[in-house]
């Protein structure tokens, strides 16, 4: 970091910081967000209550928390890295012995009025981490054996306390997170290729253990693979959203029925409409060209971030620059693969624009991180 930015008087200095932001990742971040809270208005039939207002309310905490943590120096989020690691990491054990269970899952803890997923915290705790990891790391190190296990047991933790929660899907997401950040920092293919080899062998052993007495996933998640390979096995139990949420999407067509005009939303067909799918009412009421200005916003995202990175010389940053992107992609990709039938059902709230105080607040976390990369790591 360079001394001359702290020799400079307070408004000088804000007045940099400022000037150094991406004020066009704010721009998108804030209209996908509008476009959050204009689904969530429509969901509820034309009134900010119970969602729209409240997500405003968030989003507003969001902002603060961008330009918060975007102004504390990036040195600051490197030395944090571990230990916000490792709180979150606990924190995602005390809530498998005292969280509170919603839907069959025990995800979330309760302090006061406050609800916290610890695990959406951990999906961007972990990228801090193996960012400060590799950071200084020397290259002729970053492929030997014994230094590439120590990030696979940073991922293999986390992982697999989420997936006995159960939440598979958000499981799977830290883990791919993790992976994106050492495939960024230059880890060997040979490391990958035998991820893929044993990833096969496991999904072989989850349908072979179905039925037995060693079953590697509850029923109901064996049931969402069924429904995924065939959602009119059970069009009105586990097929019901997926059904759903297609006809929504079809009726929207290219552009769309008319705000507050979609009927799988106003008459109550899909459920979960205001969380999981949420994209498929801005399918139903907007259509087909503007669902995909939205998704291309998430495109520019991930451009932006890239950019950020390749810009930085400091590596922390550009590694979790890269990250975040990475998780991003990761968490809308999944949202719109899963409402449109190409995956599970795996409840991934979509960036942004799915009504929740943990998973938003902690992207919005995400991209101060990427501010503070743009505004603090050395780039001339």
């Amino acid at each position: 970091m360079t001394d001359s930015i702290a020799r400079q008087p307070p408004k000088a200095l804000l007045a940099q910081k400022l000037s150094r932001a991406n004020w066009t990742l704010l721009a998108i971040i804030a209209t996908l967000a509008g476009a959050g809270v204009l689904a969530l208005y429509s969901v509820a039939g034309g009134s900010f209550e119970p969602y729209a207002l409240q997500q405003v309310l968030r989003l507003s905490i969001g902002f603060i928390c961008i330009f918060a943590t975007a102004f504390i120096p990036l040195r600051y989020w490197y030395y944090a890295a571990f230990p916000f690691f490792f709180a979150s990491v606990l924190l995602v054990a005390v809530s498998a012995d005292f969280g509170v269970a919603v839907k069959g899952a025990q995800r979330w803890l309760e302090i006061g009025p406050i609800r916290l997923q610890p695990s959406e915290i951990t999906k961007i705790a972990l990228v801090m981490a193996l960012a400060a990891y590799y950071a200084h790391l020397p290259k002729y190190r970053i492929s030997s054996l014994f230094w590439v296990a120590i990030p696979v047991v940073f991922i293999a933790v986390p992982s697999l306390l989420v997936a006995v929660q159960p939440d598979l899907g958000t499981s799977v997401l830290i883990a791919a997170g993790g992976g994106i950040v050492m495939f960024t920092a230059g880890v060997s293919y040979f490391f990958f290729a035998a991820v893929i080899l044993i990833a096969i062998a496991c999904i072989t052993a989850v349908f072979q253990s179905r039925g037995t007495e060693w079953q590697l996933l509850q029923d109901y998640q064996y049931n969402r693979i069924d429904t995924f390979l065939d959602p009119s096995i059970d069009p009105f139990g586990a097929g019901y959203h997926i059904t759903q949420s297609k006809i929504a999407i079809g009726s929207g067509g290219l552009h769309g029925r008319g705000f507050l005009q979609g009927t799988q939303s106003q008459l109550n067909f899909l459920p979960e409409k205001h969380t999981d799918f949420v994209f498929t009412i801005l399918a139903e009421e907007f259509g087909l060209i503007f669902c995909l200005v939205l998704l291309s916003f998430y495109a520019a995202i991930i451009f932006l971030c890239t950019i950020t990175a390749v810009r930085s010389k400091n590596r922390f940053g550009s590694l979790l620059a890269l990250g975040v992107g990475g998780t991003l992609f990761l968490n809308f990709i999944s949202n719109v693969a899963m409402i449109t039938g190409l995956i599970p059902v795996v409840g991934v709230p979509l960036p942004f624009i799915s009504y929740g105080g943990s998973s938003l607040l902690v992207m919005m976390f995400a991209f101060g991180l990427v501010q503070s990369v743009n505004i603090h790591a050395e780039r001339y």
